[in-house]
């Protein structure tokens, strides 16, 4: 522990106390890579509050990746679409002029209903991190659901807000293990082609990336992947590369250089808004209704669905209940949000018609994290771009692809710092507390072993051959692994299982589900082109087929 101290003094003098003070909030940042705009950048869609007895050809019950390809390709189709947000438009800058917190300074507008911080990394040299905070409809929801906590956006754009941006399609001979049922050949030649274009993905300029301050710790990372024998890949990603540029060239303002990723990115990154929910709007046929939270679905006597929505204050309570007839309502709440409300439906009788499959394949995509302390002849930059660029890829001979994350701290840490996701089997499922009135997840700390293990393959070879050690001062005290979360909530409503292989509700015409719930637990990479690729395979049929 004694080098670990030695190593994380700044080389100005700054002492212990006052480099944690520091730089406690910011170390939550890290790693919700795959959990934006200014008021003069960002794009918006039409907000409304959706009236009581409304009647409307679809809604969508989320705005992330999967429910906002549904959104814009039926309005491109020539169907009104209504969609429902239980998180905030995101449109209105604070008392700062910025619409998103500073990742430095955790306020009322950065967590779910939460009145205290729940960060990634909960310690730092043995202290904890965590700060009070105001109860708020904030962006980044840390769900605690038994033994995981999930992380997911709260929003107009959903996970987009919060994510890291890691753009990343998987190694078409992994793609088998990931959607057996679905044409590998499709997804590769049109569906995965679609989703990068439309998100807007991009790499670095690895010129740049050689020469630039910011990127030091992600060079540091390549070059001891490198002489471990392990390949290191440069990352997609749907930040603005040229705005990076201009930023460490001092001529923008910054945004990824100012280490903004946990609780929004204020310039850069082109979330959800700046893409699919901007060309939806720009047909004129989708509106969106935020802080309205959906309740019930059930058949409606005359056809169609009846939806209960309670609209929500920032406090989070409910100041109306609304129902609403819908002629086919699409699920994509997330993969938490959309299980848990067909669990609750099936359980309460609302929908006693979906199958035993509701509810089972869940999975955390195999995330684990933790960090190296390097020796001082490896400083790894006092300035980091939030976003990280590239990854670890031992998936073939270790199950495991690791994301070099930043710790954009603000000086010199020599440390290095790592999610990784991995081919960890394990899966939970959803069920129906009836004396709770809750949904339950059955997943266990201790089934993240194999993802530890599998994570361990990369990391003890380097630590081996650079004469390194972990950090155990990031998640608790002497704790090396960060086992207690995910970043990416994939499965219980799998495609071909619970739905057909197109995302149709078994037992109920009019009923899709089209987000990261279709997919069984894992992706081998950052999910969220899968998500979106998927989404635009099965919505094409849809709209070819049913409309």
């Amino acid at each position: 522990m004694s080098d670990i101290n030695q190593q994380n003094k700044d080389s100005r003098g700054v002492s212990r106390r006052r480099f944690i003070a520091g730089t406690s909030s910011i170390l939550g940042a890290v790693s919700l890579a795959g959990r934006a705009v200014a008021a003069p950048a960002q794009v918006a869609t039409a907000a409304s509050s959706i009236p009581s007895g409304a009647h409307v050809p679809v809604l969508v019950i989320g705005t992330g990746y999967g429910g906002s390809v549904a959104a814009l390709r039926l309005a491109q189709a020539g169907v009104d679409v209504q969609m429902v947000e239980m998180g905030m438009a995101w449109d209105t800058p604070g008392s700062d002029g910025k619409i998103f917190a500073n990742t430095t300074s955790p306020d009322y507008r950065s967590y779910w209903l939460r009145t205290r911080t729940k960060q990634p990394l909960s310690n730092f040299l043995g202290f904890p991190i965590d700060k009070d905070v105001p109860r708020y409809t904030g962006i980044l929801d840390a769900e605690e659901m038994g033994q995981i906590i999930v992380y997911q956006g709260r929003g107009v754009g959903g996970g987009s807000l919060v994510n890291g941006g890691m753009a990343v399609t998987p190694k078409r001979e992994n793609f088998g293990a990931i959607l057996p049922s679905v044409n590998a050949d499709e997804m590769y030649a049109t569906y995965y082609p679609r989703a990068n274009t439309n998100l807007g993905v991009g790499l670095v300029d690895p010129a740049w990336f050689d020469t630039t301050d910011c990127y030091q710790y992600a060079r540091v990372g390549r070059k001891q992947a490198q002489r471990s024998g392990f390949p290191f890949v440069f990352v997609p990603d749907v930040y603005d590369w040229d705005y990076m540029k201009q930023e460490a060239a001092g001529t923008a303002t910054k945004s990824a250089l100012a280490g903004e990723i946990l609780y929004g990115n204020n310039y850069g990154k082109k979330s959800l808004q700046k893409t699919y929910l901007a060309q939806a709007a720009a047909t004129g046929r989708v509106t969106i209704s935020p802080l309205h939270k959906v309740t019930s679905v059930s058949p409606a006597a005359g056809g169609g669905y009846t939806v209960l929505i309670d609209q929500l204050n920032t406090n989070g309570d409910a100041t109306a209940s609304k129902t609403v007839t819908a002629d086919r309502v699409f699920f994509a709440a997330g993969s938490v949000g959309t299980s848990k409300l067909l669990v609750k439906l099936k359980a309460t009788g609302a929908l006693p018609g979906l199958n035993g499959e509701i509810g089972q394949g869940w999975g955390d995509n195999g995330n684990v994290m933790c960090g190296r302390a390097n020796h001082l002849w490896d400083p790894t930059g006092a300035l980091q771009a939030s976003i990280p660029c590239g990854g670890i890829d031992n998936w073939t001979a270790g199950g495991a692809f690791a994301e070099v994350a930043p710790l954009p701290t603000g000086i010199e840490t020599f440390a290095s710092f790592y999610l990784s996701i991995t081919k960890n089997p394990n899966r939970a499922r959803f069920s129906w507390n009836a004396s709770t009135g809750t949904v339950d997840l059955n997943w266990q700390t201790a089934w993240k072993q194999p993802a530890i293990d599998m994570a361990k393959s990369i990391f003890d070879k380097i630590n081996a051959k650079e004469g390194t050690i972990y950090r155990t001062d990031l998640f608790g005290v002497y704790k090396i692994w960060g086992d207690h979360l995910t970043y990416h909530p994939l499965g219980g409503a799998v495609l071909n299982k619970a739905t057909d292989n197109y995302g149709r509700l078994q037992g109920y015409s009019g009923l899709y589900v089209i987000d990261g719930a279709l997919i069984p637990g894992n992706t081998s990479v950052n999910p969220f082109v899968t998500i979106t690729a998927l989404a635009e395979r099965n919505i094409e049929k849809i709209i070819a087929v049913d409309l």
